[in-house]
């Protein structure tokens, strides 16, 4: 009986009618026969008016056992039309499901009823707890996946191949190919319509959606350098044997490719400004998807499509030129060099609790110089020392010039010298637009109350792109996190890092905002480093990179309890564990108890991709912590670069799949034996 229930109305209907052809046989007039057993069914499970016509049909028309021929015909014939009238009433009460579930959750955030939570296993050995949420059609699915994806052959010439196939298959079967294996498994759906489906299951199981718009240029490694090297070079030219000219912050034709050795990270390439507007208006329109206005749909929506509240991850290179970003992110390296030979020791000027006093010092042998005293004037501080050497808001003020801002006095004889490479109104104008449309797309995050996650990029670009970020979040994150950073734990200065921004939000009482991954670009950023001949910023090995992720994460779940045990909001430090291995998970839930750091603080949440690490996802949103599923979408056609670097990461991960595929076919045994084979989600979950 408990399959029968998940059996959709339309298909138990089909089998009556089958049944009923031998009429006879099962017709026997008693109330504890097969039909009476079926009215009970449907009386008890469909509860419309096409089961009190259904009743009437049985009553009357099958009166016994042996009952005439023509009665039979008229029964049956009398049965068609009423199973009609029953199959209708079966599709309007399942389209009104999502009303039902929306409604009762509404109602039990109203009257305080706890909703539902499974205890977590936290060895993630629970299929059933994995992959409840899903068919067992996808399971079988998601099982193929990854054992092509353990091809080396296969994952390592994929793109050809889905290449030929589109030629051989034509569109229309490529596209139905696709949806059944990669892009079925990998992907939610077309458009930010086709995939509401897909958020609201999502939903259901307590686990809510990072939105991408997974669309990505396949365009030839000749092409990508070209637009690269025209891009990230000044219309003054490059200025790299300049004096003081850092190395990692120029383009370099052989690294121009930036998808090189990179498998897992999306990557945007400038073509115009009009590009960079599309892309804003597409960051947009996935920030509306995850929003209060996502569907036009009349049912009761309090909290969204997601019930609960939605990410949109964005790139800044999508934004803006590169130049622009690799020119900003190499003053603030030269800002901290020329911060060392004032005051000594590394790190930013935060670091070193300096005050303006102890600046003036360091100037006195220039006297009263006015542009000494103007650039003092300037300076950001507060009564613990100095912030900024430079009022870093005019970066995300849209009237502001680069050139103008970032000029220091040289200590001796007090003349301003330009931090900043030339910079040429044309390209002031870029960056202004850039600004504008990351003002643009985190003012609409804001008003619809969905988060920004900014992705993190390459070393060369990440100075600049944190700074910016901190700006948008001292800007934005007023009241709550609305703006998070990206931190890759990878590299060697992330710890400090994490720990120097921590301090600016404290001390400019902004909410803070992290998500810690371990990194995309490590053999990338090795290869460059080595090629150009700077310091290899990446940890030595796996090892040091989980310990600086564990290290970092501890720091910021210690800073947390700091803020409870002051009675602080908790919440002005947001972090998302955005990790596939599961004893980083561990860790996090581990810490989170030991400090005292509960799930419904709402502080901690975690995030994996979707069609990877279900077994981690599902168990810890069905436990109330706070789950997140990155989902990608877009045209079938237009998405396979990401399918491709999908394959890619998950040949990286054998030992994961391994356990995936362990727990995926445990999984579809068990409903084989189980007589589930037509099982049919439904969660009662509400995401925390």
């Amino acid at each position: 009986m408990a399959q029968l229930r998940s059996w959709n109305a339309s298909r138990t209907t089909f089998k009556f009618a089958y049944y009923c052809r031998s009429a006879g046989s099962f017709c026997s007039g008693s109330r504890n026969g097969f039909l009476g057993g079926v009215t009970e069914y449907y009386y008890n499970n469909v509860n419309g008016n096409g089961v009190s016509c259904l009743k009437r049909s049985l009553h009357t028309s099958c009166t016994g056992a042996n009952a005439s021929k023509s009665a039979v015909l008229h029964w049956q014939n009398s049965l068609l039309s009423d199973v009609r009238c029953l199959h209708s009433a079966a599709q309007d009460k399942q389209a009104q499901v999502s009303v039902v579930d929306r409604t009762q959750h509404v109602q039990s955030k109203q009257e305080g009823v706890k909703p539902q939570r499974d205890p977590l296993d936290v060895s993630f050995n629970d299929p059933i707890a994995a992959f409840k949420s899903k068919t067992t059609w996808e399971l079988t699915r998601a099982y193929l996946v990854y054992m092509i994806c353990t091809s080396e052959k296969i994952v390592e010439h994929n793109m050809t191949l889905l290449k030929i196939a589109r030629s051989v298959l034509g569109s229309k079967l490529f596209v139905m190919l696709m949806k059944s294996t990669f892009y079925g498994h990998f992907v939610a759906g077309e458009n930010r319509h086709t995939i509401v489906p897909a958020l609201e299951r999502l939903r259901s199981f307590g686990v809510k959606p990072i939105l991408d718009y997974s669309v990505e240029e396949d365009i030839t490694q000749e092409e990508a350098e070209k637009r690269e090297v025209e891009s990230s070079v000044s219309s003054a030219g490059d200025n790299e044997k300049d004096a003081g000219a850092l190395p990692q912050y120029h383009v370099d034709k052989s690294f121009a490719d930036r998808r090189y050795k990179v498998s897992s990270a999306r990557t945007y390439f400038y073509l115009n400004e009009a590009t960079c507007e599309r892309n804003m208006e597409i960051f947009i329109k996935c920030l509306e998807a995850v929003s209060d206005d996502d569907a036009k749909d009349p049912r009761p929506a309090p909290d969204g499509a997601t019930f609960g509240t939605g990410i949109t991850a964005i790139k800044l290179t999508a934004l803006g030129r590169p130049q622009l970003l690799l020119q900003l992110s190499e003053v603030i390296m030269r800002t901290r060099k020329y911060m060392e030979a004032l005051v000594g020791g590394q790190g930013n000027v935060l670091t070193h609790h300096k005050t303006i006093k102890d600046l003036e010092k360091y100037y006195a042998s220039v006297g009263d110089n006015k542009d000494v005293q103007q650039f003092l004037q300037n300076v950001t501080s507060d009564k613990e020392g100095i912030l900024h050497l430079f009022p870093w808001s005019g970066i995300v003020d849209e009237n502001s010039q680069l050139s103008e801002t970032f000029r220091v006095p040289d200590p001796l004889t007090g003349q301003m010298r330009r931090l900043i490479s030339q910079i040429s109104p044309k390209e002031e104008e870029m960056f202004r637009n850039m600004i504008r449309r990351l003002n643009t797309i985190v003012k609409t995050a804001a008003e619809l109350d969905v988060r920004i996650m900014v992705d993190a990029e390459q070393t060369y670009f990440q100075p600049a792109i944190t700074r910016i970020t901190l700006e948008m979040m001292r800007k934005y994150n007023k009241n709550k996190a609305i703006v998070f950073n990206t931190y890759q734990c990878y590299l060697r200065e992330t710890f400090r890092e994490v720990v120097t921004d921590l301090e600016q939000a404290s001390r400019q009482g902004f909410y803070f905002g992290a998500k810690l991954v371990r990194g995309a670009y490590m053999d990338q950023e090795r290869a460059r480093a080595q090629a150009l001949g700077y310091a290899d910023p990446v940890n030595p090995n796996y090892e040091a990179t989980t310990e600086m992720y564990h290290k970092t994460l501890a720091e910021c779940l210690r800073r947390i309890k700091v803020l409870k045990d002051c009675g602080q909001d908790a919440r002005k430090i947001g972090i998302m564990v955005a990790s596939h291995n599961e004893d980083t998970v561990r860790f996090a839930i581990e810490n989170m108890k030991s400090i005292g750091i509960s799930p419904e603080d709402k502080v901690i949440c975690f995030g994996q991709l979707l069609g990877m690490c279900d077994y981690i996802t599902f168990p810890l949103g069905q436990a109330g912590y706070s789950a997140y599923k990155y989902i990608p979408y877009g045209p079938v056609e237009e998405v396979l670069p990401y399918l491709s670097r999908r394959a890619q990461e998950n040949k990286g991960v054998l030992k994961k799949i391994k356990k995936e595929k362990r727990l995926l076919l445990s999984e579809i045994r068990r409903r084989l034996f189980r007589g589930q084979l037509f099982y049919t989600p439904k969660g009662n979950y509400v995401p925390i």
